[in-house]
């Protein structure tokens, strides 16, 4: 089972995904949780792209969407296992959202894993901005506004749950804890 975590900076994907993780595990699931970009010498090179003042430029997310693409790569093949739930933050989906155009992203991705459920963590970019460093480009309210609407587009095309990320943390961990019950074999009426 391959379950993403998408949404905009500061949408709370991290805290989600270690709370999840402990429930799974506590339910006798095997659960890994993997993190894009990776740790991957290809991952550190985005994470100090995405530093760059000129982050958010055509021509750097074209040169970001090659690199996710490939480092996304190194992942695929752990996702062959059928015996454990992956639980990941972001995906290519978030190249969906974050790069264009469209198809280029589509195409550089074509041979990734598609997820089996998506969780588009919602927030207000108000809130989202509160809860954000600020060290990245890609944390601004302006460019922000536009992925948030971008992904509430993309994530059309999969097995999707929106989920309220505006609400407190265990309001959220609920919502995903339904969300995610049938698709594991867990009573979904069970949570509260």
């Amino acid at each position: 089972m391959y379950i993403i975590f998408e949404g905009i900076d500061g949408a709370g994907k991290s805290t989600q995904i270690e709370i999840i993780k402990n429930w799974l595990i506590d339910n006798g699931l095997e659960v890994e949780t993997l993190v894009e970009p990776t740790d991957s010498e290809i991952g550190v090179m985005i994470r100090e792209i995405l530093k760059y003042p000129d982050a958010t430029t055509d021509r750097m997310q074209k040169t970001l969407g090659l690199l996710f693409a490939a480092d996304r790569m190194l992942i695929m093949d752990k996702l062959d296992d059928n015996k454990k739930v992956f639980l990941s933050d972001r995906s290519f989906i978030s190249s969906l959202a974050y790069q264009e155009p469209k198809e280029w992203i589509e195409t550089l991705n074509r041979y990734v894993k598609k997820p089996d459920l998506v969780l588009l963590l919602d927030v207000d970019v108000e809130n989202s901005a509160s809860r954000f460093s600020g060290e990245d480009e890609f944390e601004n309210k302006e460019f922000l506004t536009n992925i948030r609407a971008n992904y509430l587009d993309v994530i059309k095309n999969f097995d999707y749950e929106i989920i309220n990320a505006n609400n407190g943390i265990n309001k959220v961990s609920s919502d995903i804890k339904k969300a995610i019950a049938p698709k594991v074999g867990l009573c979904k009426d069970c949570i509260r």
